[in-house]
């Protein structure tokens, strides 16, 4: 093709033209989503409507007023786009979010006017808006928005939400309800995988932020003093450590509480799953790389700080039984061992449907082939025994479509699995990701859709 680009102006006019494709594939994308959120209504009670689990509780995907979805059919968009379930679920909550709420912005994106990504900012920041805006004021945002929406970014918008709620009189009084507590303590892990330290961010209670501050300083002259040479910040590092080591547990018991109480609360345990590859020298010695993987974490470490975390008088070490990942495993009971089930968490790393990445100690370890409770009492073998083979690590949500959906499982390798949606889309997955199986046929619509009206 660049073969007979004679110019940079003809680079320029295929740049232009495969930029508008884009932009057109990715409307009608929102638009399919639509249209099958339309095919797809949740139940009129909406027991079975797609929503967002959090630790609080959980979220529609779109705003109110808007369609329901029932929350089985998201996966089978999710694995026709390549897209894992949640992406999915957010993607038909903001195409509903803008049919029904934001008609203007939504003719707008449909027509092919402007970028998907800028509609689906606004239709982001409406749903999660708090409180939520009446129905005039969504209508105002949407004036206010859909013309000008090539030169707003979400701090615009976010500016134009605040503003709606104070004329639709939503905005809250600090005054009489207090201003919000901004105290937390973050540990930040998503950082360059290779670095040897995490941050921590805080704000603190004035008195908690001062003891903190003669805590940590006291403890950075103890350790100069005894002979430390490192800077003054890296010791106020070490001393927050050796706080952190040393507090084992608040006094929350009291001074006149008995033995069993203060016992029971100044146990501490942290756990951390290191994996490192194993070497058999030609001495039969065994050695080990330099760098491992600290699970929890999802990031590097080297074994040098291992060998001084194990080194440190403080630290109480608990060492697992190494678990052969190639090794099979089994038991006559339904529920796994807990080696089992470390196996198989180990193994597959996250839950195994298409597109998935939710990590595997978060899942529920199903049968593939399910478990016959039956089985034994009648005589009959065990078609579902639970062994490595027959054990996949499976989200919530993804246990419960494999349960009560039309969803097929199959496991043909150990640590293979092969899905089949209810719609004939087939998908390998494995530890490699997700590979898409699915015949030929279904890559080509065999009539072309038409829009249903918002």
């Amino acid at each position: 093709m660049f073969e007979s680009m004679t110019s940079p102006s003809d680079l320029v006019a295929l740049a232009r033209a495969n930029a508008a494709l884009v932009r057109r594939a990715e409307a009608d994308t929102l638009l399919i989503a639509y249209e099958w959120a339309v095919a797809h209504p949740a139940r009129e009670d909406g027991a079975d409507a797609a929503i967002f689990h959090s630790p609080v509780g959980f979220e529609p995907i779109s705003g109110d007023g808007t369609l329901e979805v029932n929350e089985y059919a998201v996966a089978e968009l999710g694995g026709a786009l390549g897209l894992s379930t949640d992406a999915a679920k957010k993607l038909i909550g903001h195409a509903l979010e803008l049919a029904h709420r934001l008609p203007r912005l939504w003719a707008r994106v449909t027509a092919g006017e402007v970028p998907v990504w800028r509609a689906r900012l606004v239709a982001e920041a409406m749903i999660h808006a708090y409180p939520a805006l009446p129905a005039e004021g969504v209508a105002w945002i949407d004036a206010q928005v859909a013309p000008f929406i090539e030169k707003m970014g979400r701090a615009a918008v976010d500016r134009l939400i605040e503003r709606a709620m104070k004329l639709y009189g939503l905005a809250i009084d600090e005054d009489e309800n207090g201003a919000s507590d901004t105290r937390h303590v973050t540990i930040v892990s998503e950082r360059d995988p290779f670095a040897q330290t995490m941050q921590v961010h805080a704000e603190l209670d004035i008195a908690d932020a001062l003891d903190l501050e003669q805590a940590v300083a006291a403890g950075a002259a103890g350790l100069k003093a005894a002979g430390c040479e490192e800077s003054l910040d890296v010791r106020r590092s070490l001393a927050l450590g050796e706080l952190a080591r040393h507090q084992t547990a608040l006094d929350l018991a009291g001074a006149g509480a008995d033995e069993e109480t203060v016992g029971r609360t100044t146990a501490r345990r942290v756990d951390l799953h290191l994996h490192f590859t194993a070497t058999v020298e030609p001495d039969e010695s065994i050695s080990f790389g330099a760098t491992g993987q600290l699970e929890n974490r999802q990031r590097l470490v080297l074994l040098e700080q291992v060998r001084r975390w194990v080194n440190t008088s403080h630290t109480d070490i608990r060492v697992l039984p190494v678990v052969d990942l190639n090794q099979t495993l089994e038991t006559d009971r339904y529920e796994p061992t807990d080696r089992l089930r470390r196996q198989v968490l180990l193994r597959d790393e996250t839950c195994v449907f298409p597109h998935c990445t939710r990590p595997s100690r978060r899942c529920d370890v199903d049968h593939v082939v399910p478990f016959d409770h039956d089985a034994a009492a009648e005589g009959r073998p065990q078609p579902g025994s639970t062994v490595t083979e027959n054990l996949a690590p499976l989200c919530r949500g993804h246990h419960r479509l494999k349960t009560h959906t039309a969803w097929h499982l199959e496991s043909p390798a150990n640590g293979v699995f092969e899905w089949t949606s209810p719609h004939g889309q087939r998908f390998r997955r494995d530890r490699h990701g997700t590979s898409d199986l699915s015949p030929p046929d279904l890559h080509t619509p065999r009539t072309a859709p038409t829009p249903t009206p918002a």
